[in-house]
């Protein structure tokens, strides 16, 4: 058995002084108010985590589940300040009698936006920075980093360099980190988010595995459908920082508001068909009355970040017209954001053209594509940097010399569209993952461009804020074409009206969604993953004839 499993069984020196027998984890009237806010985030918190236990925590935006999180690895209060009230036992042990460097070896974190976590130029360096920071000695270091790459099937990463990695790479790279510390309670924050569809699933199987060999597991999940598969022992549902219900993951179908979190397609709709029908019209792009105009062209486009390196791209082409809605699909390190760079000239094809509204973006600069194409960064840290929100979302129409009546129009529209009306003066860089996500789509709504690219638009948000703001933009008028990369299939097969999927750099299908989705060899082999909502619409497809959501499909099915 490798040496992370059978290392957490063992009793750490620095809780040797701790009831043997006590709970992982022991939480009582648990309650924090920021010191910024009036209103406690969270309150009348109480729970207990077993030897061994994989709970999931859903809930919300905003219900108060990073929070919770916080207080248990000792961010809170440390580095987040407020009035922090009730008892937490780690082990038997107040939470408040240990320090951090204690804590860090018995509670490990991997955090929503693996950017937040990654320190180190190496990928070895990486793994090995808690270790390192801990004073053991490097004959001890090394081994337990490639045991700890080893175990999730990265080894091959070991002597990459950080920033080359995709999102998915760098969220297992910092999982890697934390397991290296052989920790024996797991918080995972929205560990999901950035992986692909089959990593997603191969995740999810080692949270399990991990659990079942005694850590134990607090597993924060928008994506509450996929999590049930792996069948958690438990589940905590919060909403405005209560406890909603705890128990057995069946329980929480009746009680959790479908419409903010993602449940089984199934369980939707049977509750949907006792309530009217929700309105939703499929979106179109812009077409000005004229038809279908060709707003970009990708001929042939091959592309390598260095000439000792393979192909990222190989051989790609497809056309971007007015009224597309394209979804992208594919694994982690596939191409899919390399891509999508290209058509705001961000990169340039190592061979093949690129064409925007019919000139080459060679002889364009990105300040000149940006006219045309608004790009938003799958990580939002890369976009930030202004004071406010409001001046964020001010300073793109701004630069395209917009005049001050419609800035403010579009500043307006774009931060409600995304619900961030409260923190319009709040600095964006000191949001959580999944607002700093909103306000780096606002901020490009505001401009208005023609085709609106999105790497991973949802990544972060629950189903209610993810479902609101697609819905407006897609609703919108100005919009020639819509493009967004995601590794959310539902996503996809509800908004979208052609899907490319992506994989080793070459494109495997384009095509309209009912089509490209109902191949499953070519969904697997891309490591895209049918979910419990794409099996019920291909079966009842003959019968809607288009893909919906489950509260559409509830009603469309009688």
């Amino acid at each position: 058995m490798l040496d992370i499993i059978k290392h957490v069984h063992h009793t750490p020196r620095t809780l040797m002084t701790a009831e043997t027998n006590a709970l992982p984890l022991s939480i009582r009237d648990l309650k924090f108010t920021y010191r910024i806010r009036e209103q406690a985030a969270i309150e009348n918190i109480n729970l207990d985590l077993h030897p061994g236990e994989l709970m999931l925590v859903a809930g919300a935006s905003g219900s108060g589940k990073t929070t919770l999180m916080r207080c248990i690895n000792g961010l809170i209060p440390r580095s987040y300040r407020g009035k922090l009230e009730g008892d937490m036992r780690l082990f038997g042990q107040s939470l408040a009698d240990l320090t951090m460097a204690e804590l860090s070896q018995q509670v490990g974190t991997l955090l929503q936006d693996p950017e937040r976590q990654i320190v180190a130029s190496y990928v070895v360096n990486e793994v090995a920075f808690g270790l390192e920071n801990l004073g053991l000695p490097r004959e001890e270091i090394l081994p337990r980093v490639d045991e700890a790459l080893d175990y999730l099937n990265i080894g091959y990463l070991r002597d990459r360099e950080t920033f080359s990695l995709s999102g998915g790479e760098k969220q297992k790279v910092a999982l890697a980190g934390v397991l290296a510390m052989r920790p024996r309670i797991l918080i995972l924050d929205e560990p999901l988010a950035s992986l692909d569809p089959a990593s997603a699933f191969e995740a999810l199987e080692l949270f399990r595995h991990l659990a079942d060999e005694g850590i134990s597991i607090m597993l924060v999940e928008h994506r509450v459908d996929d999590v049930l598969a792996i069948k958690p022992d438990s589940v905590f549902y919060m909403e405005n920082g209560r406890e909603m219900y705890k128990g057995a993951p069946d329980g929480l179908m009746a009680v959790a508001d479908y419409h903010r979190i993602k449940l089984p397609a199934e369980y939707v709709l049977q509750r949907a068909r006792s309530e009217a029908p929700s309105v939703f019209t499929p979106a179109v792009g812009e077409n000005n009355g004229a038809g279908p105009q060709l707003l970009a062209q990708f001929k042939n486009v091959t592309f390598r970040y260095d000439k000792d390196l393979p192909n990222v791209l190989q051989d790609v082409s497809f056309d971007i017209h007015t009224g597309d809605i394209i979804a992208i699909l594919g694994p982690n390190g596939a191409g899919k954001s390399t891509l999508v760079k290209h058509a705001l000239g961000l990169l340039k094809p190592t061979s093949g053209e690129v064409l925007l509204q019919g000139e080459s973006t060679r002889t364009k600069t990105v300040a000149q594509a940006a006219h045309t194409v608004g790009y938003v960064f799958q990580n939002p840290g890369q976009m930030l940097f202004a004071p406010t929100v409001q001046e964020e979302l001010a300073f793109g129409p701004k630069n395209l010399r917009m005049d001050a009546a419609t800035v403010t129009t579009n500043v307006d529209w774009a931060i409600e569209t995304v619900n961030m009306e409260e923190y319009r003066e709040s600095p964006p860089l000191a949001l959580s993952y999944g607002q700093q996500k909103r306000v780096s789509i606002a901020a490009i709504l505001a401009m208005r461009s023609r085709l609106l690219m999105m790497d991973e638009p949802t990544a972060g948000q629950d189903y209610w804020n993810y479902r609101a703001f697609m819905d407006s933009i897609l609703q919108m008028p100005g919009f020639g074409a819509v493009i967004f990369i995601t590794h959310d299939v539902d996503l996809a097969l509800v908004y979208a009206n052609r899907i490319l999927l992506l994989a080793d750099g070459q494109l495997a299908a384009d095509g309209p969604p009912a089509k490209v989705m109902a191949d499953e060899a070519l969904l697997r082999r891309c490591r895209v993953l049918p979910t419990s909502l794409l099996h019920l619409n291909l079966k009842h497809l003959p019968q809607t004839g288009r893909l919906m959501r489950a509260e559409e499909l509830a009603h469309a099915i009688g």
